[in-house]
């Protein structure tokens, strides 16, 4: 009786609050993820294409760009949402939901990012670099022909640890109205007392990470 009760109530709070606040979740960190990616990559390109030790050394150039990677990265991700709360609201139109959310999460995670890419193009030999420069390859040519296809494996275990890492920002994104698991965690959870709603949300999460991780590990296997 009691577990048939407590599997109704289960479904109950599952079906109608859990179950959107899945989907709300994976909606926020896939649009950031692609959105930081895109320009994550791009920056990394321009770091260590202009970095002291690089393929067109730009002392001052890099030293604007790597504050402002180390800048944004110090930021915990919940003071990150609110200092440019204004900036959200002038391009999504709103500072709760999910969409509010993904700017800054994108904001946080591009520089996180680059970082990890920077370093992964750091790693490739040197001396492949200078058999294609020797070539005549240009710095476009030895950065995706060279560098992207040696550092490939790096690159995609290092966006398993990022996606993982922004995976748990949605979640403190919820505190502040981005919606998603842990706002239910938290507001139907925590504040209401509801044990039931609050480990439900944390076990899913929990899933979701071993997921990511099993196929980033896979994916690293096969590269």
């Amino acid at each position: 009786m009691f577990n048939g009760e407590f599997c109704a109530e289960w479904w109950k709070y599952f079906n109608g609050i859990i179950g959107p606040s899945i989907f709300s979740t994976l909606r926020m960190l896939t649009a950031t993820m692609v959105l930081a990616f895109i320009f994550g990559f791009a920056l990394s390109i321009i770091l260590i294409i202009v970095r002291p030790d690089g393929l067109d050394p730009h002392k001052r150039l890099y030293k604007v760009l790597d504050f402002f990677v180390n800048m944004v990265r110090s930021f915990p991700i919940i003071i990150l949402i609110v200092a440019i709360s204004p900036l959200t609201r002038a391009v999504v139109g709103t500072t709760i939901g999910e969409k509010a959310a993904i700017l800054p999460l994108t904001i946080a995670a591009t520089p996180f990012i680059a970082r990890i890419f920077e370093n992964a193009f750091a790693q490739v030999d040197k001396q492949l670099i200078e058999a294609a420069r020797s070539f005549g390859a240009s710095n476009m040519q030895i950065v995706f022909r060279v560098m992207v296809k040696e550092a490939i494996p790096s690159l995609v275990a290092g966006m398993t640890l990022t996606t993982i890492s922004y995976l748990a920002a949605t979640t403190i994104a919820g505190a502040v109205g981005a919606g998603g698991l842990g706002a239910v965690a938290l507001n139907y959870g925590y504040q209401s007392f509801n044990n039931v709603i609050l480990y439900t949300a944390v076990i899913i999460l929990c899933i979701m990470a071993q997921i990511i991780q099993g196929i980033g590990n896979f994916i690293y296997k096969k590269l």
